[in-house]
């Protein structure tokens, strides 16, 4: 080996910063860890391509936990990282719901609620008062975000974490990792594209999209693919007062950006494929499966702009759209921080600080979140999030 380090850290975007960052704050953690990136600049992560955004509107008890503390990591930045701004903006998300997704939408409500999430149910009625330019009419409620829930500078918070975790004696290496050596129950170390080889006694999988790819190269089978989101910036005319992070029944979600707005919607189950690599824009989602909706739902929008767009790669996990976090059963080094399916970055506090406290003290010390071990992807068992955007 060319070097080697206690934690080899694939993937150098915000979970493979948030992990680094975490262990090497711990200080019962004496070891050496090493972070490989393979586009440094961050053109094409997932990270700085997302539509930034955090919530607590989610059906499962755990999801909603790993966002409070994002949201807590968020609103102590300066405490954490000195003068940053990571232009935290706290607007809100509006879950819609038409009267056949209705008991969902309450069945959600009452776990967030039981989970302290300052989330409240209006019916149509409290919506127009709430949001004038509304179209409620085949609406049954709305879930609304009081406080708690909003969207931020991902390329800030990337940076300081980044910035933060290299203070403290993180190594970051630039290089897209090839081929993983793996010796029985044990992983031992990583080639790079250009010939070098790096040793580790931990390998922590924080490679995003490619997440499955990565597990293959040390013979393990992760159901994780990079699936292509388009983002469109548009320009309405007509103010909307208090428009927050809108999530349409139909699909589509919009929400304020400057001086613009940004929505997407996903493509056609049918026609949504691993994006292996395509950033280009799909524009017949915007034509065909945003505009029609979003002018009935906001008729304001019937005149819009559309200012220009860009393509981001979502990290999908196939069996059930949760997150893989903590060590393979069998290969014990082997450490998963994969599989968000669209709300990885709001959780990535959490999830680097569970895969530190892991690694250094054998289990998830500040939230169990056994409900997203590997076990059930070995044994084909999903635990679904229903509240995916």
């Amino acid at each position: 080996m060319d070097e080697t380090f206690d934690v080899l850290i694939v993937g150098g975007a915000i979970m493979g910063a948030t992990a680094a960052y975490f262990l090497t704050l711990d200080p019962a953690f004496r070891g050496r860890v090493a972070v490989v990136e393979r586009d440094p600049t961050f053109t094409y992560s997932s990270t700085t391509l997302s539509a930034a955004s955090l919530r607590q509107q989610f059906s499962i008890p755990e999801n909603i936990r790993m966002s409070l503390f994002g949201l807590e990591f968020l609103k102590s930045a300066k405490e954490r990282f000195g003068d940053v701004d990571l232009a935290w903006h706290e607007g809100g998300y509006l879950i819609l719901a038409s009267e056949a997704g209705l008991p969902v939408l309450q069945a959600n409500h009452r776990v967030q609620k039981a989970e302290g999430a300052d989330i409240d149910l209006l019916d149509p009625a409290a919506l127009k008062a709430t949001f004038p330019w509304l179209n409620i009419e085949d609406l049954a409620a709305g879930a609304y975000g009081r406080s708690g829930e909003g969207w931020f500078d991902a390329h800030a918070f990337l940076q300081a974490v980044r910035t933060a975790a290299k203070a403290q004696g993180a190594h970051f290496i630039t290089g897209e990792v090839v081929a993983i050596t793996r010796e029985g129950d044990r992983v031992t170390g990583a080639t790079l594209a250009d010939g070098r080889r790096i040793g580790c006694g931990v390998l922590v999988n924080a490679a995003g999209p490619r997440g499955g790819r990565v597990a293959a190269m040390a013979g393990i089978e992760l159901p994780v693919e990079g699936k292509k989101r388009c983002v469109f910036v548009v320009h309405c005319r007509t103010p909307l007062p208090k428009l927050p992070l809108l999530v349409d029944p139909s699909g589509f979600y919009i929400r304020p950006e400057g001086a613009y707005q940004i929505c997407g919607a996903p493509p056609a189950e049918d026609n949504d494929p691993d994006a292996d690599g395509d950033f280009e824009v799909d524009w017949s989602i915007f034509e065909e499966g945003i505009w029609p909706h979003l002018a009935h739902r906001i008729p304001a929008m019937e005149e819009l702009k559309v200012v220009r767009a860009w393509a981001g790669h979502y990290e999908m996990n196939l069996l059930d759209h949760n997150a893989v976090i903590g060590p393979h059963p069998e290969v014990t080094n082997f450490y998963f921080m994969n599989g968000f399916s669209g709300h990885g970055l709001q959780q990535a506090p959490a999830a680097g600080r569970a895969i530190a406290e892991w690694i250094v003290h054998g289990r998830s010390v500040s939230l169990d979140l056994g409900v997203f071990s590997y076990e059930r992807i070995a044994a084909g068992r999903p635990h679904a999030e229903l509240n995916i955007i």
